[in-house]
């Protein structure tokens, strides 16, 4: 008699994911619905949780798991908003069409800003990133065509005429106005699910492996014919399409631009560390628990002018004495619960129908 077969196999899944998945999607449906049921302000305030969510996940891909901590991504973001105004500007491009087109552009850009930053390591690749991101902030102040270093805005009425917008004003009996802030929200809110899930899926993909083996040991990596390089600039010139699709779309609402505005150093980097750091650094989760307590935060202290700035920097540096992985870092750490499960586990036990047979037989 044969000794039983047993069936084993990698499972991810949890129960705590399963019933979060669910939950997830009737949010999700909920979400694109709401301009049917809340208020102009609210979509706005919407629009701002959703554009920080993907400019913190896109962070938190690059330096809680492919371990390159930048501070210079609002390189991205101005260049793919001052990508789209070019285009819409110059070219004519209807400024929905314009975005995924500024997010290549942003992308191209990153190819050779990555020849240099990839040279430096650790502190000095920080700084690296935040000196080429005041280089393209000095460059695009020299395009007089869309202001120099004063700004210029969109021509009047082309955001209450891009794709869209006439359906949806019609749909809700809103002014153009109203129908733009409604479009842009649900690009946005689709843009936060496309960011999630793609690094959702990078994450658990054989990549994923390699990249949390790069970050978490270099040498040992490459020791076991890991291309740490090629990941990172996978990640890299990933993360900088992403950002510089949303700096478009974040221009789009505004419909003003200027170059300290698009590459400021404070709305579009030391605001999204402050996110991931509070969440929980290296967790799909993190982000979503510090962009809510950023914006709390914000609403609280937001008119008290520079002690804003300090009580985040407070609570910033409490957080990180106290609970180093974050907030979210903390909570799983005491319960277990992860909602986007990225760990494997292996499951075994079950007999094959073939065992089962010999074991009778």
């Amino acid at each position: 008699m044969s000794k039983p077969a047993q069936k084993w196999a990698v499972q991810t899944r949890t129960t705590a994911s399963t019933v979060f998945a669910v939950i997830a999607v009737l949010a999700v449906v909920a979400a694109f619905a709401a301009p049917f049921f809340v208020s102009r302000s609210v979509i706005q305030d919407l629009f701002f949780i959703l554009t920080m969510l993907v400019l913190a996940q896109n962070w938190n891909l690059l330096a809680g798991f492919a371990g390159l901590v930048s501070v210079g991504q609002q390189a991205f973001v101005g260049a793919g908003a001052y990508a789209m105004f070019a285009l819409v500007i110059l070219a004519g491009f209807d400024p929905i069409m314009a975005l995924p087109v500024a997010g290549i552009f942003a992308a191209l850009l990153a190819v050779p800003t990555a020849f240099f930053v990839f040279r430096l390591d650790g502190a000095y690749f920080a700084i690296g990133t935040w000196v080429i991101a005041e280089v393209f902030r000095l460059v695009f102040a020299q395009w007089k065509v869309l202001g120099g270093g004063t700004g210029t805005s969109l021509p009047r009425g082309t955001t209450h005429e891009m794709v869209g917008v006439p359906l949806v004003k019609e749909l809700f009996d809103v002014k153009s106005s109203a129908a733009a802030d409604i479009v842009t929200y649900w690009l946005a809110l689709g843009l936060a699910l496309a960011t999630v899930g793609f690094i959702y899926w990078l994450l658990r993909s054989k990549r994923g492996i390699g990249l949390a083996s790069v970050r978490d040991n270099l040498q040992a990596a490459r020791s076991v014919g890991v291309d740490a390089s090629r990941l990172k600039m996978i990640v890299y010139v990933a993360t900088a399409f992403g950002t510089g699709m949303l700096g478009a779309l974040v221009y789009v609402q505004t419909a003003r631009i200027s170059p300290d505005a698009a590459f400021s150093v404070t709305d579009w980097t030391a605001y999204v560390i402050f996110i991931v750091v509070i969440g929980g650094i290296g967790t799909l989760e993190g982000p979503f628990i510090g962009i809510l307590v950023f914006f709390i935060l914000q609403n609280l202290f937001a008119d008290y002018g520079s002690w804003y700035l300090l009580i985040l920097g407070l609570i910033g540096i409490v957080v990180m004495l106290f609970a180093p992985r974050g907030l979210w870092g903390l909570f799983t750490g005491k319960t277990g619960i992860q909602l986007f499960p990225i760990r494997r586990r292996l499951i075994g036990g079950q007999l094959t129908t073939s065992s089962r047979e010999d074991t009778h037989g």
